[in-house]
Order: structure tokens, then C-alpha cells, then sequence
């Protein structure tokens, strides 16, 4: 049997919030079979929270979900509360990426004044006796392809707008009982398993000045959100 804490719910793995239950019970994940259960989760997250920059790291899931979309480690909180909230063990994996991966996504000042090392995680599930490593739910398909047509010479490895890939073209995303990955190229530091968000960012957070935070907070990202929704509006 799983062990209890890959279930519980959390400050921020809030899936008992009211408006994280009328989403579980709108789609009706919980009738489904465990595999498709996992996979419509999944692919919510991934493309119907759109990538773009939350206010933080720390913030709950229904904050995620109110926003409608979130980087790695916001749209992994979301991810995780929505399958703990339909039965589904699940924990967190975090580490660092170089911040080359951002670039492109972050420009000028806010990518020269961004930390090398910037705070990431993705999500592990536990299915079939198994864990699974599940990260490419991070960038939104429509995202990806809009990235894809602007770079269609790239035909093998890219890094940059969010993405750390060796296979550009034809990155593994979508999850049949695999790994997914999306970021993982530009992984440089691993700090290992929690089992929760919580509990991780009580260890590891993203290194900030107090005054560093506050730009980001009010100025860096919706600069980044910006950059962002330009490759979205690509045409």
C-alpha cells in the first residue's frame, strides 16, 4: 500500500479548496481508470495552464489554477494537488537549471541581473509499482509549436523561451507509461525528493536579494509573461 504522505494534502497541495473539487468533479477524473486518470491530468496542466510566471514559487495550487497559468514549479504544485485530490501518490524532485534555459524568455536587464542558477522541479508519480518522472507538462503544446515554427531550422539539440531539449522537433512529451521532459537538459544542481512542495521550499528556494525579489515580483516577470505571449502571438 502507498504510504500516506504521497497523498495528503498540503498548505500549498490545497486539493480540498472548493475550487480545485469543482474541477476534479467537472471533468470527472475520478471515474476514470487510474492510467487515464493520470494522462488527463496531465495534460490539463500542461496545456490548459498556459507557461508563463507566477508571482512566486510558494503560492497553492488554487492560486495556480485561479491564475491559468505557471512555470515549473507552480504548474507542478497544481499538478500534484489535482492528482493527490483523485487518489494518485505523487512527490516532488528538485534542483537548479542554468539560466541560459530563460533566455529568450528573460532579455536584457532581468536576464543579466537573473541568478545562474535558477530553482526548478518536476513531478514524480507512482504508477503500476513504479515512479514515474514527469516534467513536460511545464510548456503548453500551442507554446511549443509556435516556438518550433520560429526556430524550424533547429533540428537538433535547443536550449532557450523555457525549453532544454537535445530533440527540438520531436521532444518527449507526452506521457504512454514514460519520462517526460522538457527542462531537463538544463539541469546543473539536484537536490532530490520531497514529499511535497512545502517541504522542499522550506530547503531549497530560488536565491534572491529582498530588493531582487521585489523587481521580480513587480517588473522581471511580467517583462518575461510578455516575452512569453509575443512567441505565443507569432504568426
Amino acid at each position: 500500500m502507498m504510504e500516506k504522505r504521497y497523498m495528503e494534502a498540503t498548505k500549498m497541495l490545497d486539493y480540498e479548496n472548493e475550487r480545485m473539487q469543482s474541477l476534479i468533479q467537472e471533468k470527472g477524473w475520478k471515474e476514470l481508470p487510474e492510467f487515464e486518470r493520470i494522462k488527463a491530468i496531465y495534460n490539463f496542466v500542461r496545456d490548459d495552464i498556459l507557461f508563463g510566471y507566477n508571482v512566486d514559487d510558494n503560492i497553492p495550487a488554487s492560486r495556480v489554477l485561479r491564475d491559468g497559468y505557471g512555470q515549473c514549479n507552480t504548474k507542478g504544485t497544481l499538478f500534484m494537488a489535482l492528482l493527490r485530490g483523485c487518489k494518485i501518490p505523487c512527490r516532488v524532485h528538485g534542483f537548479t537549471i542554468d539560466k541560459e534555459l530563460q533566455k529568450g524568455a528573460m532579455t536584457g536587464i532581468v536576464y543579466k541581473n537573473a541568478p545562474q542558477n535558477v530553482f526548478h522541479s518536476w513531478v514524480e508519480v507512482y504508477f503500476e509499482d513504479k515512479w514515474y518522472e514527469l516534467e513536460a507538462f511545464i510548456i503548453d503544446q500551442a507554446y511549443l509549436k509556435k516556438l518550433q515554427s520560429i526556430n524550424k531550422n533547429c533540428t537538433g539539440a535547443f536550449c532557450g523561451y523555457g525549453v532544454a531539449v537535445t530533440d527540438f522537433m520531436n521532444p518527449t512529451i507526452e506521457f504512454n507509461r514514460n519520462n517526460t521532459y522538457i527542462q531537463s537538459e538544463g539541469i546543473n544542481q539536484d537536490f532530490g525528493v520531497y514529499d511535497n512542495p512545502d517541504a522542499l521550499l522550506t530547503e531549497h528556494h530560488q536565491e534572491l536579494s529582498i530588493l531582487k525579489k521585489v523587481a521580480y515580483r513587480y517588473f522581471g516577470r511580467h517583462l518575461m509573461n510578455r516575452n512569453v505571449k509575443k512567441v505565443r502571438n507569432w504568426s
